[in-house]
């Protein structure tokens, strides 16, 4: 099985992700925490910071160039959980450009859906806690900004496949993870 798990910055991607991968045995690839290991290991480290700083998206192609591989070897063996990709639908044609031969295509697609009041405080208290220099409230707004120009339309071309679905991602991390499980199952049926 391959899954997207799509959402605004703060809607638990991470979190949701990792629980939702181990319980199904996909493999979990979070493009934020690839993008972040790039700039750590000094790999296109100054391109990237500096989009991330700002809280801009990572240039398209570069993300494909590191997220694509990573999520059709996953999907030759168990499968995929892909956390923050893709955030377009360019993205997105482009990945199913280079996963079809590959059978790499997603087989469910779920959009973590928050107000931006829930997902600012949320990031905030993630800033504090983990002092993330991406985190500053205008910052947050503007990567809040972002994301929804790009990646609304995403929903729909997602719908028009038949596989996206929406769960809140408002209630308790255990009740958002059997929401995600639960799709998952019926969709595995």
């Amino acid at each position: 099985m391959n899954i997207l798990l799509i959402g605004p910055p703060g809607s638990g991607k991470g979190p949701q992700g990792a629980r939702v991968a181990a319980a199904l045995g996909l493999k979990h690839i979070s493009v934020g925490d690839v993008l972040r290991a790039e700039v750590a290991a000094g790999t296109l480290s100054e391109l990237l910071a500096r989009h991330m700083d700002r809280g801009e998206l990572a240039p398209a192609e570069l993300v494909i160039q590191l997220v694509v591989p990573r999520a059709l070897a996953a999907s030759s063996r168990n499968g995929y959980l892909l956390d923050g990709f893709p955030r377009s639908v360019a993205q997105a044609d482009e990945a199913h450009k280079l996963a079809e031969p590959a059978r790499g295509r997603p087989n469910l697609v779920v959009y973590l859906d928050a107000p931006e009041h829930v997902l600012v405080e949320r990031l905030l208290a993630r800033a504090r806690a983990q002092g993330r220099s991406d985190d500053t409230e205008e910052v947050i707004r503007h990567r809040l900004q972002v994301f929804a120009a790009a990646t609304a339309p995403l929903l729909a071309y997602y719908r028009d496949q038949g596989l996206a679905q929406v769960v809140d991602a408002t209630g308790r991390l255990h009740e958002i993870t059997e929401a995600i499980l639960a799709l998952a199952a019926a969709d595995a049926r």
